[in-house]
């Protein structure tokens, strides 16, 4: 995460240029570290002023779901930080439709609101991306 923020420190001193920042979040939220590291790494993103959005894709959509109940797990549930993205100008949330649909899930059990895109809508989206990073 460091590495990340002395970039996008150097980059803005550098050139003041907004890059788009696309963070592709793939891995439930539980049982490994990827989801709160990304999760991490938008918030400083954000805080450099960069146009950042989040796509959520495979099982990376389970981090949005609400009611999310870790207790047993023994882990803190960090999904309510999403509801914080807004106050970070965070607002580009896209969900792929069929990784909802696989996992029998609608947009309306999601924690915040989101723009649910079909597949070839998410890759055209990425396209239009300036760094893609993968959680």
């Amino acid at each position: 995460m460091a590495q990340v923020a002395e970039a996008l420190e150097q980059e803005q001193d550098a050139q003041s240029v907004v890059k788009k920042f696309m963070f592709v979040n793939r891995k439930a939220p539980y049982g490994t570290i990827y989801a709160l590291e990304g999760l991490e790494v938008v918030l400083i993103s954000a805080a450099f002023d960069q146009d950042v959005s989040l796509a959520f894709l495979d099982d990376g959509v389970y981090q949005l779901v609400k009611g999310q109940q870790t207790k047993g797990l023994e882990v803190k549930n960090f999904s309510p930080t999403y509801r914080a993205l807004e106050g970070y100008d965070v607002e580009k949330l896209y969900v792929e439709g069929e990784s909802l649909e696989a996992r029998g899930l609608r947009e309306d059990q999601l924690l915040v609101p989101v723009q649910v895109v079909s597949a070839q809508e998410m890759a055209q989206l990425m396209e239009q991306q300036d760094v893609i990073i993968g959680f």
